[in-house]
């Protein structure tokens, strides 16, 4: 697609330390609000270009990982670290999907295969963001942040400003768990933010992957203000 671009999304992934995979997941989601709340990502700010162009396209995010010099040369570029439990992500401003920078071109895509040692646990507290994953799909943990990722995009759209600054003195944090099968189904059908994958990796196209949901989205219905398309990578 002409034009598009797309937003990197860096996992720091030691050898001898891989994070957990929920605490990725949600360092993921974290990772992207932080950049949509950032001043240069606002207004005229020095990303709010790009910014517009990725989200006028569509809001595809890719997952690559680091470790040791390959880490250290992401920290050069722009862009903003965050850690969650033992995940450390760094989220750079979207770039044109055929022209990355050449330290981050180079990373895998490959081998985000994490797995958590102890289950999380569920359900997360009363009041905070949950995203929900989809029991039936079985996705990498890169994909997985992806999708954790753009359910997070979704509800900072759906959110309003008041919702959002109390969500910002929390430190936009957002909980991310596995869906029951039954549970899953009555999600879906919710009226929440639903993503609903593109199909270019992993899941069959229309795949629905992560369910956002929050004590103000379910309250009134759940409205996107200004967004752009509603696909995932």
């Amino acid at each position: 697609m002409t034009g598009q671009k797309v937003l990197p999304i860096v996992v720091r992934i030691e050898r001898a330390a891989p994070p957990e995979r929920t605490d990725a997941l949600e360092a993921a989601a974290l990772a992207v609000l932080t950049l949509l709340d950032d001043p240069r990502a606002l207004g005229d700010g020095e990303w709010a270009e790009p910014v517009r162009s990725w989200e006028s396209i569509g809001i595809r995010k890719v997952v690559r990982r680091a470790r040791g010099a390959e880490w250290r040369r992401v920290l050069d570029l722009p862009g903003i670290t965050v850690v969650s439990g033992t995940a450390e992500v760094r989220v750079h401003p979207p770039v044109p999907l055929d022209d990355w920078p050449r330290d981050l071109s180079r990373l895998q895509v490959s081998g985000t295969d994490l797995t958590d040692s102890v289950p999380p646990v569920a359900p997360a507290p009363s009041g905070e963001v949950v995203l929900w994953i989809n029991p039936g799909l079985a996705m990498s943990a890169g994909k997985a942040m992806a999708q954790a990722g753009h359910a997070a995009q979704l509800a900072w759209w759906g959110s309003g400003e008041r919702a959002r600054q109390e969500w910002r003195d929390r430190g936009r944090a957002a909980a991310v768990r596995t869906a029951g099968p039954t549970g899953w189904a009555a999600l879906v059908d919710s009226g929440l933010p639903v993503v609903r994958d593109a199909g270019f990796t992993e899941v069959e196209p229309g795949s629905c992957t992560v369910v956002a949901d929050a004590p103000w989205l379910r309250h009134g219905g759940f409205r996107i203000a200004g967004s752009g398309p509603l696909r995932s990578p």
